[in-house]
């Protein structure tokens, strides 16, 4: 996990045993997440008939921490399966594939020299894409690491790298801000490298900010 060549939270690079998962081929989708709504009667997100945002198959977008975990609650429920977000670990180990090191996804040309990368981010980005138009990566995963940030389960704390234990890391116990991973459709550069990580407070409602679920084996 980490890079040397990263930020401070991403010092020093260690290595972590991860046990087996299961993880969300897209990030959860506004046809997903309408199921969730339609059954429980949850509020929608602000951005839910935002036209930019409102398409079936964006992911869905601008839901806190809290709204993430209670989709995952209720999943888990009517399926009788244990759904949960995926810790920030769990996060890194998909993007990368087996590919130990990566700074991408596709490896390690830079993202503006990567013609996939141009394609579907270049020119004026004002939203969300629709998910699946990429590539997938090795382990047929798609937008790990680009679209939206994703909620891990994590708390965050920028020094968690050096106290990290070897074994199926958590995070810290406790703390202000929650982990996520990914890029942003709102960032100059659209695609976040494989170990980049990124925190907000659990509450905040972020137009760039969505999640996948993970499943134990």
């Amino acid at each position: 996990m980490g890079c040397d060549q990263g930020r401070d939270e991403e010092q020093p690079v260690h290595r972590v045993w991860i046990e087996d998962f299961l993880l969300g081929v897209f990030p959860i989708r506004n046809r997903d997440y309408l199921f969730f709504l339609e059954a429980t009667a949850h509020p929608a997100p602000p951005l839910w008939s935002h036209p930019d945002f409102s398409h079936p198959d964006q992911p869905v977008a601008a839901v806190s921490w809290f709204e993430a975990v209670k989709y995952a609650e209720w999943l888990s429920a009517v399926s009788g399966k244990h759904y949960r977000l995926p810790a920030g670990a769990e996060g890194a180990r998909a993007a990368r594939a087996g590919r130990e090191g990566a700074l991408y996804v596709w490896g390690d040309e830079p993202p503006d020299a990567n013609s996939a990368y141009v394609r579907r981010w270049g020119g004026d980005v004002k939203a969300t894409r629709p998910v699946g138009e990429g590539a997938a990566n090795a382990w047929g995963l798609y937008e790990l690491c680009e679209n939206v940030h994703e909620w891990c389960a994590d708390w965050f704390h920028k020094d968690y790298y050096a106290v990290s234990p070897e074994r199926n890391p958590r995070g810290p116990d406790s703390g202000e801000r929650r982990a996520s991973r990914g890029g942003s459709w709102r960032h100059h550069v659209k695609v976040s490298r494989c170990a980049a990580r990124s925190s907000i407070p659990p509450h905040f409602q972020y137009a760039d900010y969505g999640f996948r679920v993970a499943c134990d084996r």
